[in-house]
């Protein structure tokens, strides 16, 4: 049991796309208005955790890990050219414009082909080995969904501690830009493992 939520913390507060994209919520001051956000990503978790615990690793097959992945790095770009083109005003963080919402966290992280890896262990390995099943599997997809939703939380709350810091609206705004590089790296990355790597494999 508590190897199931140690590998679930690795998994899910390891740097990844959603977590980055925490970060850079709360440096903007935007913490407050980060709560569907969270509860999205949560919410994907939870329903990976369910689908894949009843049935199994057979729905997530790799032509459809190549397909997930291809439409998880188009949704990271398209995320960082908002983080890019954002506008600035830390003297007013609460109406800044919203960067994410509660459909962003959830389908950021339904199309996060970490979010997949990470829950087929758990889900098709560790539940049945500890004897998890029916009511309690739901309990334990609620749990890790809460522990889910935390990840980007925690990363908010260290981004919001380092905001407060920077009084100067050009240096967030260049963090805003590197931020968006970053996941922009992320999403080249996931590209060339996840879709790249495994097409080039199957034309062989």
């Amino acid at each position: 049991m508590l190897g199931i939520v140690a590998y679930a913390l690795g998994a899910m507060y390891s740097p990844g796309p959603v977590n980055l994209l925490g970060l850079n919520i709360g440096i903007n001051g935007q913490a407050r208005q980060s709560v569907g956000f969270c509860l999205g990503v949560g919410t994907a978790m939870l329903a990976y955790l369910l689908v894949l615990g009843w049935a199994g690793a057979a729905w997530i097959d790799d032509e459809a890990l190549i397909v997930v992945s291809a439409l998880g790095c188009g949704y990271i770009v398209y995320l960082a050219s908002k983080i890019a083109r954002s506008s600035v005003d830390i003297s007013e963080p609460d109406n800044a414009p919203r960067l994410v919402s509660y459909r962003d966290g959830l389908v950021m992280q339904l199309l996060n082909p970490k979010a997949i890896l990470a829950t087929l262990p758990i889900a098709t390995l560790q539940f049945p080995a500890a004897g998890i099943e029916g009511i309690s599997l739901v309990g334990w997809a609620l749990g890790l969904a809460m522990l889910a939703a935390g990840a980007p939380g925690s990363y908010i709350v260290i981004g919001s501690l380092v905001g407060q810091r920077i009084g100067n609206a050009n240096i967030v705004k260049r963090f805003n830009w590197v931020m968006a590089g970053l996941l922009i790296a992320v999403a080249l990355s996931i590209g060339y493992e996840h879709v790249w790597v495994p097409l080039t494999s199957m034309a062989l």
